[in-house]
């Protein structure tokens, strides 16, 4: 914190801040430290008046003078003074208001006559403590509780060395412009405010000295045991309305932060020295799982676990064991009152806006396209993604540094997603414009236009953060239809058909799948089938169209082959014969609408099969895929049917018979 300093004793006086001053205000500027900011004549007797009053107002609610003279003494700065016995209002943000400026102005009050002292000692026999600031030397000291952050030091850009006080105008101009450089669209800002524990340490400490001192006072129990102001709360005060004036909004509650950060390593480390037997080690902080995609396209890895151990303190666990330290234990342990320290806090601003979501539903229409990006040693697995291909669009319109991609659920590659589409969120951060509803409905347009048409987009809009927690809530409770291409060795009768069907609510018990065992864990997970229905294909004897309703989280394409057993009851077991899946599209994600309807709407017309009501129009995108004649028993659709020209439908076969699939497939 430091070197000791004692208190710098002066006989000179400051100036006067009364009427009856025999100074000019000019000839106080210059009596006045250079860095009080007196202005010139022009504007200094409106400003040194509203100085006037307001410490008026405070003088109340301030001890006697000769117990704010001695906190002055300790290097305790005016705004600390203020807080430390609940001052509220413009008292912070007046730009006169210096240490200097306090004690001339208590010296006028007449409670207090330094002529009537000697040695020291007034004539009410209460001993004065000497002050006198020290401004006018080279050496700045700053407050020994606050650490300067109250006193709006300002740094050089890279050295970080003081150059000098600045007014609370000219701080928040700084903060201004750096806000406009970023180019935000807002219409108002919040602050957000960081300070190092050292300081809850440094001003326990001053209560002590001052408990231990005036506790028998009768001022102490009714002004210094009143509720105080905290350090971001006073800062906020004292900056506030000059940087609303520059920035033109007001501060509230919103997206855009502007966050302060105070640092104080050499404090910060003897603070953690003397603490080092309170505070327990804990194991590094794992990363995100969530895949974070720049602007710029790449892709930051999420931490992996560490089995060392490090005794990295957060502010909160510093806190804890300062709150938890009995009063003779701290003072054993600090000094009281703390030392004057000769650096300030170290100051980062920045400004952030916080996550924002675009969200809707989405249907993956090719079987050539992942949900997120999928590399395999360096070799991209697909040819695109719905993460990028929604995620790049949106990005580029909110102007933001990286987006996330969040989906209640995922399909495999080679999967469609149709019907209504699956619910997903876009997570934007710090995203520079917030897109109005026009722009939102563009990115629809522009993703729906794409030639490449491998995704489409349905009731895309701007959407709050608890949708996301609505949609994680949801994928427990959702149940999801398939309809998939499956064939038999055998022909299925009229019994095999009606047995399928008959199963409702069926529990089966599903081992982790051999496909990918090699990143998840050997688990057994107990399902539950809703509902099945086969249908022939008309003109095959063992190609047939499987309709199935499961709960989240159902590996089907086990379900229909067992996977070698580790799937029980299945599709093949049930029949009593081998049972092997050709196509799969996901054709409806069911969800507690009641929760949801409001951010994830369900469109009226959905894309591909609803359900079984609308049997055909799921047949004619999961047969389109092989090259034998059928007609469904329901309506007159074949390959060359209109709804299978569609061109949401016009992916080139995949399998001309089984023996192409078992060659794919080995």
């Amino acid at each position: 914190m430091g070197p000791m300093g004692g208190p710098d004793v002066r006989s000179e006086r400051i100036p006067s801040l009364s009427p009856s001053s025999s100074k000019t205000p000019n000839q106080a500027a210059e009596t006045l430290p250079p860095h009080s900011h007196v202005p010139t004549m022009a504007t200094n007797e409106e400003e040194m008046e509203e100085t006037r009053r307001t410490l008026s107002l405070v003088a109340g609610s301030l001890p006697p003078p000769h117990a704010v003279l001695d906190l002055l003494s300790v290097g305790v700065c005016v705004r600390c003074i203020f807080r430390l016995f609940g001052v509220h209002g413009r008292a912070y943000s007046c730009p006169l208001i210096t240490n200097a400026i306090l004690q001339s102005f208590l010296e006028e009050q007449d409670k207090f006559h330094g002529d009537n002292e000697e040695n020291g000692v007034a004539s009410d026999g209460i001993t004065r403590c000497a002050y006198a600031s020290r401004d006018t030397e080279n050496v700045q000291e700053y407050c020994s509780i606050c650490l300067g952050i109250l006193q709006l030091p300002l740094y050089q850009d890279q050295e970080l060395v003081i150059t000098k006080r600045v007014p609370v105008d000219d701080f928040t101009a700084a903060i201004a412009e750096l806000v406009k450089q970023e180019d935000y669209d807002t219409d108002g800002f919040s602050f957000e405010v960081s300070i190092p524990p050292v300081v809850v340490a440094n001003e326990r400490a001053i209560r002590l000295y001052m408990k231990n001192k005036y506790e028998r006072e009768e001022w102490f129990s009714t002004k210094f045991l009143c509720e105080r102001i905290s350090v971001k709360d006073a800062l906020r005060s004292s900056i506030t309305a000059s940087l609303e004036k520059h920035l033109d909004v007001i501060s509230g509650v919103n997206s855009l932060r502007i966050r302060l950060t105070y640092s104080h390593p050499e404090a910060s480390r003897i603070l953690k020295s003397s603490l080092a037997t309170d505070l327990p080690c804990k194991r590094a902080k794992t990363g995100s799982k969530d895949n974070v995609v720049k602007a710029d396209g790449s892709h930051e890895k999420p931490l992996r676990d560490s089995d060392e151990q490090s005794c990295s303190e957060s502010d909160a666990v510093i806190l804890r064991a300062l709150d938890g330290m009995q009063d003779h234990v701290f003072c054993e342990r600090f000094k009281s009152p703390p030392e004057k320290t000769l650096k300030s806090c170290h100051l980062i601003t920045t400004c952030y806006r916080v996550p924002m979501y675009v969200g809707g539903r989405y249907l993956k229409i090719s079987r050539k396209v992942s949900q997120t990006r999928w590399v395999i040693d360096d070799e991209r697995m697909g040819e695109a993604s719905v993460e990028e291909i929604i995620g790049k669009n949106v990005l580029a319109v909110c102007r933001g540094d990286s987006y996330k991609f969040h989906a209640a659920g995922r399909e495999d590659i080679d999967v469609r997603m149709l019907g209504s589409g699956r619910p997903f969120l876009i997570e934007i951060s710090n995203a520079r414009c917030i897109p109005s509803k026009v722009d939102v409905e563009l990115i629809a347009e522009n993703l729906n236009r794409n030639d490449q048409k491998y995704v489409r987009v349905r009731n895309l809009t701007l959407i709050g953060s608890e949708a996301w927690t609505l949609m994680r809530e949801g994928e427990a409770e959702k149940q999801k239809q398939y309809a998939a291409v499956v064939w038999f060795p055998r022909p299925l009768t009229d019994d095999d058909l009606q047995k399928i069907s008959s199963l409702k609510n069926m529990d089966i018990v599903q081992r982790t799948p051999i496909r990918v065992l090699h990143r998840r864990s050997q688990l057994e997970r107990k399902r539950t089938i809703h509902w099945m229905m086969i249908e022939r294909i008309s003109g095959s004897s063992q190609y047939f169209l499987l309709h199935l309703c499961t709960q989240a989280g159902t590996y089907i394409k086990e379900f229909v082959h067992g996977d070698l057993g580790r799937t029980h009851p299945s599709i093949g077991s049930i029949l009593g014969c081998r049972a092997e899946i050709l196509q799969l599209d996901v054709v409806d994600v069911k969800m507690d609408l009641s929760r949801f309807r409001d951010y994830f709407q369900i469109s009226e017309r959905p894309f591909g099969s609803k359900s079984l009501v609308n049997i055909p129009s799921a047949t004619a995108p999961l047969c389109r895929g092989l090259r034998v004649p059928f007609h469904h028993s329901r309506g007159s659709i074949s390959p060359g049917s209109p709804s299978i020209r569609s061109p949401f439908f016009h992916e080139k076969p995949n399998f001309a018979n089984r023996r192409e699939w078992q060659s794919w497939r080995r």
